[in-house]
């Protein structure tokens, strides 16, 4: 029976992991910054990582997210709140691949030990000539209205 569970949860990872499409990009955290003390366990906190885009060189996106602490948050088992903001800027030349999808996942990070995660999605909106980021609170069964937006404008970089 344990068996049986085993295998349906890896099938079910695994479609998640190829819906997604893509290897998203890793983060570097920049810092957190404490929100509520907790006597007991880690402290509740809002963290702001950093990450560049894998396909699309010359943009950094930084995304916050809320951090559940206390015990269950010490212990890896907490929940965090789907409460999160996106900035993406041009840092550098934009080099567009030669065929760039309409849409990409390009970050994500799980926010429950099981089947949340916030994710960020580059889409490209052709006809503007622009990137647009958009993080969503994504759940397996369930999902989440909670989103954050960014976008930006492919022109040129240190141009005269």
């Amino acid at each position: 029976m344990i068996a049986a569970s085993t295998t349906r949860l890896a099938r079910v990872l695994l479609c998640a992991a190829l819906i997604g499409g893509g290897t998203p990009a890793t983060a570097d955290e920049v810092a957190c910054v404490t929100t509520e003390w907790k006597l007991l366990g880690a402290n509740h906190q809002v963290c702001v990582d950093s990450f560049v885009d894998p396909k699309v060189s010359g943009v950094t996106c930084h995304v916050s997210q809320a951090r559940t602490g206390g015990i269950k948050g010490s212990l890896g088992v907490a929940q965090d709140p789907s409460r999160f903001s996106l900035a993406c800027r041009q840092t550098g030349p934009i080099a567009l691949p030669a065929k760039l999808p309409k849409e990409a996942t390009v970050f994500s990070a799980d926010t429950s030990i099981l089947f949340k995660e916030t994710r960020v999605v580059r889409l490209w909106d052709e006809a503007h000539n622009t990137l647009i980021y958009l993080a969503i609170s994504r759940k397996l069964i369930d999902g989440a209205p909670a989103n954050s937006i960014s976008t930006v404008p492919v022109m040129p970089w240190g141009s005269p």
